[in-house]
């Protein structure tokens, strides 16, 4: 690419070695997770949310179990505070529920904040100003003495609106911009901060710092996180925040490895919504967690009603290939991975397992309400045997045998190559039906009796055409004997009947199910299905059937 030398890396190392982060496997409790949807996540919509959608947004929030919720900046918009008053007024934040507003560190706006807060049960303050280089350099044009003012009298003035203003209130520091910020300049300003706060155990301070720009490997931020987590004052009364962005596509990465390095809480958003790239996914650190076997204290049972109601008010959409609520994220259409996803589901039926360990599944599917049907194995010209015989044994209860089921694959990835298509699950039945169950041309089978049970004497009643005739066999069991009939009376020859039969539920009615599999003397198979209320004759059906695909695809299968 051209101009690569106009780029360099625009972030500060600590200046001591920070590696302890390194010595943790994984995360093995649930962080403090701050929703901040509607504020981070509402201003970066196209058509932001109106008062009715945020009042929504905000009971989704709470049902899917936030304790911390950033509602907005009421000194921005009459719409921001008109939110806030709403939610205090009308006594709609749960006891259990923190709600968090954002303000600069300037005069009005603090105070304007503290208006939108009267009667607030318990709300987190959360005051920030920007820190970095270029913030310095390029925006507000002042010295570090000047930046670090601006934050110390802030956090006065929060101090002093707090005693004034009836609520309870927590407060946030953020140095906005932390990832372009020099880290020894970042540690004085917080510690500052936290000098005139001064946290205590039972009031205890949020110092949150924040990737606004992600601008490093995960690694980096965590030696940052880790470096600053072991030198601001009053460290045991302070909550260690980080707000991770998505510039790098690292969010998730650089929060996780965040909190190994002493991170206690994580503010994000559901599906990663926010500027440019996105806020961290707060969905996917949390399934993370599921997946070591970590509760994560959000309840993402149902992805997918989360799915639409999040869809439905931010107009933004999930994308096909997001981790856990894409659409597309447990689906397999590739043949091994079908065949070995079938195989894991199979024998986690018969072991029982207390641990997941299915094959390309992380977790369950249905663990936040995904189907087996439709969203795992799903069938195109790709597709293998396995997971077309899974797709019907699952939805249809239909247990075809291998080989079977091998012959069946290579028909549906025709079909599916033909038409250039994703085949459903009912269009994949329904060409198992016509090309194999209960099949009546060129031979209809009408009816059958025996007359020797001894001998396994048989007579069967057929059509061909307009002609109904009855024709004759014995053998060793009723199924050969009706074989034998056919063959000797159709002038056709088969061997190494193969066959498999088993119940089938349909609805509140049970059939019974056989399949059959005759091989020409050619050496090619022909299969067939019979489905009827009695077994023996879902077995003469599927008989029928293989004989007919045999007349209709060897040349030695004509008639007489």
């Amino acid at each position: 690419m051209k101009n690569v030398e106009k780029y360099a890396r625009g972030y500060f190392m600590p200046p001591e070695t920070s590696l302890n982060w390194t010595r943790k496997e994984y995360i093995t409790e649930a962080p403090i997770w701050c929703s901040v949807d509607l504020r981070d996540g509402n201003q970066a919509l196209i058509v932001p949310m109106n008062l009715e959608e945020k009042l929504e947004y905000f009971k989704l929030l709470v049902d899917i179990g936030f304790k911390e919720i950033e509602v907005g900046f009421p000194a921005a918009s009459e719409t921001e505070f008109t939110f806030l008053r709403t939610l205090i007024e009308q006594e709609l934040i749960p006891d259990d529920v923190t709600i968090q507003v954002l303000t600069q560190s300037r005069e009005h706006i603090i105070r304007k904040t503290f208006e939108s807060l009267k009667g607030a049960k318990k709300a987190v303050v959360h005051l920030y100003n920007s820190t970095s280089v270029a913030q310095r350099e390029q925006v507000f044009r002042k010295s570090k003495e000047e930046i670090i003012d601006i934050a110390v009298s802030g956090a006065k003035l929060l101090k002093q609106c707090a005693e004034e203003t009836e609520g309870n209130f927590q407060f946030q520091y953020s140095p906005e911009s932390f990832t372009g910020t020099e880290i020894d300049f970042a540690l004085d300003i917080c510690n500052s901060v936290l000098d005139v706060w001064r946290p205590t155990a039972e009031n205890p301070v949020i110092i949150n710092l924040p990737a606004t720009v992600s601008m490093s490997m995960p690694h980096v931020y965590a030696s940052q996180i880790e470096y600053m987590s072991e030198r601001l004052n009053f460290r045991e009364h302070v909550i260690l925040s980080v707000h991770p962005h998505n510039d790098r596509g690292t969010g998730v990465a650089d929060a996780e490895l965040g909190v190994l390095a002493g991170a206690q809480r994580v503010e994000g958003t559901l599906f990663g919504n926010g500027e440019r790239t996105g806020n961290v996914d707060i969905v996917t650190l949390a399934l993370n967690m599921y997946s070591h076997g970590v509760d994560p204290k959000l309840n993402f049972e149902n992805i997918p009603a989360i799915i639409s109601v999040y869809e439905r008010l931010t107009k933004m959409r999930v994308s096909e290939r997001h981790p856990y609520g894409g659409e597309l994220v447990f689906t397999a259409f590739s043949g091994s991975h079908q065949d070995a996803i079938a195989k894991g589901m199979k024998w986690r039926e018969e072991k029982e397992p207390r641990h997941w360990s299915v094959p390309y599944l992380l977790i369950d599917p249905k663990d936040i309400g995904r189907e087996y049907e439709g969203d795992i194995i799903r069938i195109n010209s790709q597709s293998g045997k396995g997971g077309i015989g899974y797709v019907l044994q699952l939805k249809y209860g239909l247990d075809l045998p291998a080989k079977m089921r091998e012959n069946f694959g290579y028909c549906v990835k025709n079909v599916s190559d033909q038409q250039q298509k994703e085949l459903l699950p009912d269009e994949i039945y329904d060409i198992f039906v016509k090309e194999y169950v209960n099949i009546q041309t060129p031979v209809e089978f009408v009816k059958y009796r025996f007359t020797d049970d001894e001998d396994f004497q048989t007579v069967v009643t057929i059509r061909i055409g307009n002609e109904v005739k009855e024709i004759a066999g014995t053998g060793n069991g009723r199924l050969d004997a009706i074989s034998n009939a056919l063959q000797t009376v159709l002038g056709m020859n088969y061997t190494d009947l193969i066959y498999k039969e088993h119940a089938l539920e349909t609805g509140s009615k049970s059939q019974a199910v056989s399949y059959i599999g005759i091989k020409a003397s050619d050496g090619s198979v022909h299969w067939g299905c019979g489905i009827d209320v009695d077994i023996m004759t879902s077995s003469v059906k599927a008989l029928f059937s293989a004989v007919n695909q045999m007349s209709r695809k060897t040349a030695g299968g004509s008639l007489r």
